[in-house]
């Protein structure tokens, strides 16, 4: 049995076998981490999402910002951007059982046995394990709730912000997403933008990489992320970047957790 984290597929479903098949994927035996944003920009993110959703559980997910992306937008709360390929998931006759699996993925998924802890794109630096599984769980139970409209709506405030126990509300839960599922850079108190996109040395003081921060809490908890296509291969500090740009036409990733090591596999180009 071998447990394999992927990064970012984003409807890439063709890669995705492709790179199955080079880590000779057997379902009943071995398990698979997905790091989120399982659909949008690729081509195929309908038949990407009923493939993942069929493994069953064999399959692990966290939710990604392009996912929230999907969920508010099928709930009428976000609206289809131009590159978006999110159209045939709402046009699908199985779109509600779809949407429902998904709305009841983690934002945080950790494994004692294995030693890892997997995001989608950060921790805030001040939270040790026990504060980012509880803070997940603020979120996942308002994803399954009648507020979830109200929730929807928030994620789509562009403020940068910074962590604060004292939060309440609506804002509290968009600013725990933003850490799981936008963070890139952020300073040493926590605060983060979520307007800096680009690699490492194109941000401001005194923004640095979330997982450089000297002080963060989980300094000594290996995490397996993905998010930040720009990123490049990064493999220190407890950290593992699993999104190597397979939309932009480089690399698919797959890495074991088992015995650590890396398969990939060459992606088309589907963003410009």
């Amino acid at each position: 049995m071998a447990t394999w984290a992927i990064g970012d597929i984003q409807g890439c479903l063709d890669e995705l076998l492709e790179l199955l098949e080079a880590i000779n994927f057997r379902p009943k035996d071995d398990r698979l981490w997905f790091v989120g944003d399982l659909v949008n920009r690729g081509p195929k993110s309908l038949e990407t999402l009923r493939f993942i959703r069929e493994l069953g559980d064999a399959a692990t997910v966290v939710l990604g910002n392009h996912d929230f992306h999907l969920l508010a937008v099928a709930a009428g709360v976000g609206k289809l951007h131009r590159k978006d390929t999110l159209q045939p998931i709402l046009d699908a006759p199985d779109r509600e059982e779809l949407l429902d699996w998904l709305r009841f993925r983690p934002l945080l998924h950790h494994d004692p046995a294995l030693g890892y802890l997997m995001v989608h794109a950060g921790v805030a630096p001040s939270w040790d394990l026990a504060a980012a599984q509880r803070y997940a769980a603020e979120v996942e139970a308002v994803l399954r709730s009648d507020d979830v409209q109200k929730f929807y709506q928030s994620m789509y405030s562009e403020a940068d912000d910074c962590w604060d126990d004292q939060l309440t509300g609506m804002r509290r839960l968009r600013v725990i997403t933003d850490y799981f599922a936008r963070l890139r850079f952020c300073d040493a108190a926590g605060g983060y933008s979520v307007q800096y996109k680009g690699p490492p040395g194109s941000q401001p003081e005194p923004y640095r990489p979330w997982f450089d921060l000297p002080t963060r809490a989980l300094g000594d908890v290996a995490i397996i992320f993905g998010h930040w296509s720009s990123l490049g291969v990064v493999e220190n500090n407890h950290v593992f970047a699993l999104d190597k740009g397979c939309l932009w036409g480089r690399q698919l990733a797959a890495f074991c957790l088992d015995k650590p090591r890396w398969i990939t596999v060459e992606c088309s180009q589907y963003a410009q």
